[in-house]
């Protein structure tokens, strides 16, 4: 007999949190976050200052069977003119009264604070895993992305949810360079505007410097980014000091121009998917030490962020940042890149075409109207 109850109770959180470590026990590319970051994000979140959430869990004679968080995001709701609940951290059983029950209890929440629709798996803001997984099951994916089994697709399409929109991503081939041309294009464009490469190992050290860098990289999202949503200042603190421990000179850059101001960015960590599957969700005894194993290998990497400021987007900048990138990718041993989801209509997806790539992943957002 399955019943859906709040969670409510440190015990409540707990069992939210590991549900999924029993579910994917024994699936070779599942990737578990670890607890203690889960638990902040569920609880200590600076989304949170301005976010709405309830979480549920669906247990069968005392056994957690399914688990869903549902989250309201005002500032997304106004920006564009929607009255959405966002449905995030749904996992369960291959049982369709499961998600039956889980996705109602979200609903019934969403209704009663005046939504009209509910779409995800999405985070509370662009930051965190987003987009089902509906190809690419094979691969292990990178630590900040989904993985979850073939039927979640089944369970929510048959519970009326439809297509909202596509996540591509792409494995690239990464130490054979860029193509001459590109490397032609990206000279003329440093001389041209006079740009240089600041130092990000110097950055991290600028607290001040550090949050400018992740201002720009939201101001340089927020009209191209499908559902972006502009950070607040906690967020952007959060993300530098969540984000510095993994950026390195050696996979990444920032292009400067003669003032010192940031123009573009090119993010690349090495990937932790390994560790954190030896890790078990847990930091100790070992985890830490696998983490810092695998961040000083970087055989394959996950491409994480990479842009222009507004002002200097469409001025050839990008083939900078993924020359220098790239050169870098040679000098470190890196042999493999993983492209961070990308909205399968942005054009920006063309630029894998310039490498020997092949298809990685596919994620879905799904959308389902439920009426006030």
């Amino acid at each position: 007999m399955y019943n859906v109850q709040e969670v409510k109770t440190r015990a409540d959180l707990r069992s939210f949190i590991k549900f999924p470590d029993e579910l994917y026990r024994d699936c070779p590319q599942y990737v578990p976050a670890l607890h203690v970051d889960q638990k902040h994000s569920l609880t200590k979140s600076p989304s949170l200052e301005y976010c709405k959430r309830k979480m549920w869990l669906v247990k069968d004679s005392g056994k957690v069977v399914g688990r869903i968080c549902a989250m309201i995001n005002p500032r997304y709701n106004e920006r564009y003119n929607l009255k959405r609940v966002r449905f995030g951290w749904f996992d369960c059983i291959n049982d369709q009264q499961v998600a039956r029950l889980l996705v109602g209890a979200a609903e019934d929440w969403a209704r009663s604070e005046g939504m009209t629709e509910i779409h995800g798996p999405l985070y509370y803001n662009t930051l965190g895993k987003q987009g089902m997984l509906v190809e690419g099951y094979e691969n292990v994916p990178p630590f900040n992305c989904i993985y979850n089994f073939p039927y979640y697709n089944d369970l929510v399409k048959e519970l009326g949810f439809e297509k909202e929109c596509d996540w591509l991503q792409y494995k690239i081939v990464a130490n054979h360079g860029v193509p001459d041309k590109a490397r032609r294009v990206a000279k003329l464009v440093e001389e041209r505007y006079s740009l240089h490469f600041g130092r990000l190992d110097e950055l991290k050290k600028d607290k001040n410097m550090l949050r400018k860098f992740f201002k720009v990289y939201s101001d340089s999202f927020s009209k191209t980014v499908y559902n972006f949503i502009p950070f607040s200042d906690a967020e952007i603190d959060e993300e530098a000091r969540m984000s510095k421990r993994f950026i390195s000179d050696k996979a990444s850059c920032v292009v400067l121009d003669d003032h010192d101001e940031i123009v573009a960015f090119g993010i690349s960590f090495p990937s932790i998917s390994g560790a954190l599957q030896k890790a078990r969700g847990k930091v100790f005894p070992f985890g830490w030490w696998y983490l810092l194993k695998a961040l000083k290998n970087y055989e394959i990497t996950d491409l994480m962020i990479n842009g222009a400021v507004p002002e200097w987007q469409n001025k050839g900048v990008s083939a900078v940042y993924y020359k220098e990138m790239a050169d870098k990718a040679a000098k470190i041993g890196n042999r493999w890149a993983i492209s961070n989801p990308q909205i399968e209509s942005n054009s920006a997806v063309n630029i894998w075409n310039s490498y020997e790539h092949e298809p990685f992943m596919r994620r879905r957002c799904y959308v389902k109207k439920i009426g006030e």
